[in-house]
Formats: structure tokens, sequence, C-alpha cells
């Protein structure tokens, strides 16, 4: 169970960086969320104010049209940053060691891939309507990062399978295109 909460909470960073750990932090506060050792400070006020002043500012700078593209070669390794630390953070009673391995790869590979992707639809909105489509793809992203870490919490199983089946599209998709690219 806390290995599937850890891989939706970890991929909704993939669609902003603070969101899901606010919503972990509040839910730690609350006696929802179990944190791991070395964790307890998720629920804490300040951790909250923290998250809450970060998603608020990283949510507010995408809906700019070519500062959200510059945004996402910031977001990209936070992506993979906050998805390995937020997947740790709910593997409770587990080995150090295996831990932190399924953290960096199934977390921060799940954050990593999902940002991968959004930063390219981005990238494709701003090409083809010269960013006037942005902040509909960004207020998408918000959706989805907001219900998608709630969900998490709730049906952690079903969030989990919904973002494996997702990253294998995106997957696919991206390793087209450097296909496409290499031999075109």
């Amino acid at each position: 169970m806390t290995l599937s909460l850890g891989l939706a909470l970890s991929a909704c960073c993939g669609f902003r960086v603070f969101v899901p750990l606010l919503v972990a932090a509040v839910a730690a506060k609350l006696g929802w969320l179990p944190t791991s050792s070395g964790f307890e400070w998720m629920g804490t006020y300040p951790a909250i104010i923290a998250f809450s002043v970060a998603a608020v500012a990283e949510i507010s700078a995408y809906y700019f049209p070519f500062i959200d593209n510059l945004l996402d070669t910031v977001t990209t390794p936070a992506s993979i940053v906050a998805g390995t630390a937020i997947s740790a953070s709910t593997f409770v009673d587990f080995d150090p060691m295996l831990k932190w391995t399924l953290a960096l790869i199934a977390g921060g590979g799940a954050a990593g891939v999902i940002q991968a992707g959004t930063g390219l639809m981005r990238l494709g909105s701003s090409k083809l309507t010269a960013g006037t489509a942005n902040p509909v793809v960004a207020t998408g992203e918000n959706v989805f990062s907001v219900v998608g870490s709630l969900l998490s919490l709730l049906v952690p199983v079903v969030m989990a399978i919904a973002f494996i089946v997702l990253i294998a599209i995106l997957l696919y998709y991206l390793l087209s295109r450097i296909k496409k690219a290499a031999t075109g």
C-alpha cells in the first residue's frame, strides 16, 4: 500500500512539484499519512506554510507564456527530487537501502517522466499557438496535480496503476520521438 501511495504521489510531482508535497504535509499533520523515520517534519506547520507559498508561486508562474517553458527547465530536476523525497517519506518500515533505491527509481523516475511529457506538451502548445493555449495546459496540469494527489491518498493502488499506464504511454511517445529524430 505504501509503495502505491509513494508512486502515485511522486507521479503528481511531475505535474506540479509543490502541490503533492503540500497535500502530503497536510495529510501528515492530520494523521492521515504516516511518514517514515526522518520525515516527521513534513507534518509541521512550517512545512505546510513553505509548501503553500511554493505551490501558489509555482501555479501562478505557469500562467505566463514562455516563462512557463523556462520554468520547466528548473522544475524537471526539482520534480525528480520531490518525487524521490515524497515516495521515501511514505515508505514506512522499509530497509533504508531498499527505501531510497525504490524512491529514486520509482518515485523520481515517475515524476521525471511525467514532467518531461508535460514539458513537451507545453513546448508544442507554445509552437502551435505562440503560447496562447499554455494557460489551458497549465490548468489541466494543476487539476491533475491537485486531484491526483487527493485521490492518491484515498485510492493509492488505483492511482498507482493509472500512473503506471500514463508513464508507459509517455515513455512510448518520448522514445518514438527520440527514434524519429535520430533517423530522420
